[in-house]
């Protein structure tokens, strides 16, 4: 079970950086002494078809799952404490990924190198509804647990959550055994 789950972890990192790679137009320089971050925020759902929130060899991933997103970034002000609050419902797509691009926020920090706390967040995505009726029981329904990537250059950052699931009503016993 450790493997699987270290296998998915490692296909999140994948698929993050296939998105960083293929990020272009990014604004490689800031004219201005207040920063703005671009953020990508994105996760996987998949349909675990054996009901034991891990990877195998019978899962799906699944398109067209409805997903509620909610982020909450401190802004990088020492005057204030100001909060910007981020909300999106977004669709998985045909290989079951979910994300949504937030460009150019300004007073949010990203990737400072002197000061790894510039960017405090506080990120959330949870399930809202299957796409399918075989499968349509929420496994892992809502998930905080994120992998961050920070772009220096381009104070951009990718947001990766956790994979979600969801599950069939009934195990199928010859498929998946007791």
């Amino acid at each position: 079970m450790l493997k699987l789950v270290d296998m998915e972890k490692k296909l999140i990192m994948l698929l993050l950086l296939l998105q960083l790679l293929s990020l272009n137009s990014l604004c490689l320089g800031q004219s201005s002494s207040i920063p703005t971050a671009n953020i990508t925020i994105m996760g996987l759902v998949y349909c675990d078809v054996c009901s034991n929130n891990s990877f195998s060899n019978h899962i799906y991933f699944m398109p067209g799952v409805e997903v509620s997103i909610i982020c909450r970034f401190k802004a990088a002000s020492s005057r204030t404490r100001e909060m910007l609050t981020f909300s999106a419902n977004r669709t998985t797509d045909k290989l079951g990924l979910y994300k949504l691009d937030i460009t150019s926020v300004e007073g949010v920090s990203c990737a400072a190198e002197d000061d790894k706390d510039s960017l405090m967040a506080s990120c959330q995505a949870s399930l809202i509804s299957s796409s399918s009726d075989s499968c349509n029981v929420p496994g892992y329904k809502t998930t905080t647990d994120q992998v961050v990537f920070e772009s220096q250059m381009s104070n951009l950052c990718v947001y990766g959550f956790t994979a979600l699931n969801f599950r069939p009503f009934e195990k199928n016993i010859d498929l998946c055994g007791k």
